[in-house]
């Protein structure tokens, strides 16, 4: 497996891949760090050249060990050029449904996430520690839901948008893409793409300009 960044995230999903038993071959890809090593032991990939070696000698898995969406989208563009696999990791000690549940394929999800029956996930997510996604909700690509996030029954989130910390989405509530919901925030009403929304209940404190980005090459695994 190769995780494409060497700080911040990366070091969630290399604790994801530790609980998988599943550190064989594992390598990380930053072109910025000049460090080789990332704790000493798992290298740390430069360039074109060195993950294309990688991707014959180990298997082209890779998943995404950065935050950010819109970097996120980039990166998994740049390594599917690459001809690698996006590729999900979810931790063990998660709770996913047993009916009808899809995650979409490079999404990344924590300890303590907990997704019930009839849930969809796109693909290239984030999903943190104690997340909970409840009955029949839809969830876009390149959707980070921070630690402790609640949506509840039948609620749909947009691509490219943030749930932030211990917010609630509540049952039928539509959130559009390339949204920010403030931490700690109720939603109670629909909100609308390309804004921020913060507060109980949560209102719209500022809209955003809409991002530009090519979608296609949508995979999702079950």
């Amino acid at each position: 497996m190769l995780i494409v960044g060497a700080k911040g995230f990366a070091k969630e999903v290399l604790e994801i891949l530790r609980q998988q038993n599943d550190l064989r071959g594992l390598v990380f890809f930053d072109d910025i760090n000049s460090a080789p090593l990332l704790y000493d032991q798992f290298p740390i990939l430069k360039n074109e050249d060195e993950v294309k070696k990688h991707f014959q000698a180990f298997g082209n898995q890779f998943t995404l060990g950065v935050g950010n969406s819109t970097l996120r989208h980039k990166l998994y563009q740049k390594f599917t050029d690459w001809n690698g696999e996006f590729t999900t990791t979810i931790s063990p000690f998660a709770k996913i449904g047993s009916y009808d549940v899809q995650i979409g394929a490079g999404t990344n999800i924590l300890t303590g996430a907990i997704f019930s029956n009839s849930t969809t996930m796109g693909m290239g997510g984030i999903v943190y520690y104690n997340v909970i996604v409840t009955h029949d909700c839809t969830i876009g690509d390149f959707v980070e839901l921070s630690p402790n996030a609640q949506l509840l029954g039948r609620c749909k989130i947009g691509d490219f948008t943030q749930i932030g910390a211990n917010s609630v989405i509540l049952p039928d509530v539509d959130v559009g893409s390339n949204v920010i919901i403030g931490a700690g925030s109720v939603v109670t009403k629909n909100i609308p793409s390309n804004c921020i929304a913060v507060g109980t209940p949560a209102k719209i404190i500022r809209f955003v300009a809409p991002l530009d980005y090519n979608n296609s090459n949508k995979k999702t695994i079950k």
